[in-house]
């Protein structure tokens, strides 16, 4: 919910402060964007406009630090820092710019 928070209303540091350091973005469009501060330029270019960003997990898996995420169209690895916040490591996300309802 963060994640689609920060892309609504287009804040760039909050959005980098979601994925870890060495994190990693893959979209079917780009090349990937690696750390939070370029994983944020990418999100904010990609999710543009009339288009939004839904999660929608269908599964959510979690051993010890780590979760696994997938929704329809995303892939996502999340981690548990020592500070109790959780960041996305790897997010692999489909984009879909011609879906009818303006979602991806």
């Amino acid at each position: 919910m963060l994640l689609e928070d920060s892309l609504m209303v287009r804040d760039s540091t909050a959005l980098a402060e979601l994925f870890e350091v060495g994190a990693v973005l893959v979209t079917d469009e780009t090349q990937p964007a690696r750390g939070s501060v370029a994983i944020a330029r990418l999100a904010l270019e990609t999710w543009d406009g009339d288009h939004t960003y839904v999660a929608d997990p269908l599964l959510v898996r979690q051993a010890r630090d780590i979760a696994l995420i997938v929704a329809q169209r995303t892939i996502n690895v999340a981690r548990c820092g020592h500070d109790g916040v959780w960041r996305y490591a790897i997010v692999l996300c489909a984009v879909d710019k011609d879906a009818e309802s303006g979602k991806r």
